[in-house]
Order: structure tokens, then sequence, then C-alpha cells
């Protein structure tokens, strides 16, 4: 797999060459080098989004993920697929995060 430049990538950029890299890390284990197969995504899963989707080693979560992104019924997840999961993550922690700090500023004034 080649590398990109990052040497003078802005933080952004960095971000997006990274994700490109973490596809391609886990793609063409097995099958089509483009696209994850349900094991070569149950292993990134496991790896790269652990601490965030809970128990990843669980079949059921894994087929429920599968079947979310699989938006063309393929049987594999491919580059766009992918990032809509990743973008829906994001979305989702950035919600979390502002609630979290929304609790602590109306705690700070109780105080």
């Amino acid at each position: 797999m080649s590398t990109f430049n990052t040497e003078n990538a802005s933080t952004l950029e960095s971000a997006m060459q990274l994700m490109i890299q973490t596809f391609h890390k886990y793609s063409g284990n097995e099958g089509d080098k483009y696209t994850l197969s349900k094991a070569e995504l149950k292993e990134m899963l496991t790896a790269e989004l652990g601490n965030y989707l809970g128990n990843a080693q669980d079949k059921d979560a894994v087929e429920k993920v599968m079947g979310d992104l699989d938006g063309n019924n393929d049987g594999e997840v491919d580059f766009t697929e992918f990032i809509i999961l990743v973008g829906a993550l994001t979305v989702a922690c950035n919600d979390f995060f502002q609630e979290y700090h929304q609790d602590d500023k109306k705690a700070a004034k109780t105080e």
C-alpha cells in the first residue's frame, strides 16, 4: 500500500488519509481488494472501532452493521459505504459530547 505525503497535510487532510489507509488495511485480505467482506468488516470493527461500537465481536451486531451499510446488497462494504459508517459515528460522537458539555454547564450553574 502506498503512503500519502503527510509532511504538509492539514489536520483534516491527515484524517482523510488515515480513513483511506485504514479502509485499505482491511479490504482485499480476501476477495475484492476494494471492498470489505463480512470477515474483514468484523476485523476492522473490532480493531478500529471497538471503543465506540461496544461488542464488535457479537455476530448479530456485525450482521446488523453489515446489513445497514451494504446499501447495494452485494454482501460487501465498499469505500463509500464505509465512509457512511464513519460519518454516522462521528455525528453520534459529536452529539454525545455536545450533550455532555451542556450537562457540565448546567451543573456548574447550580453549584
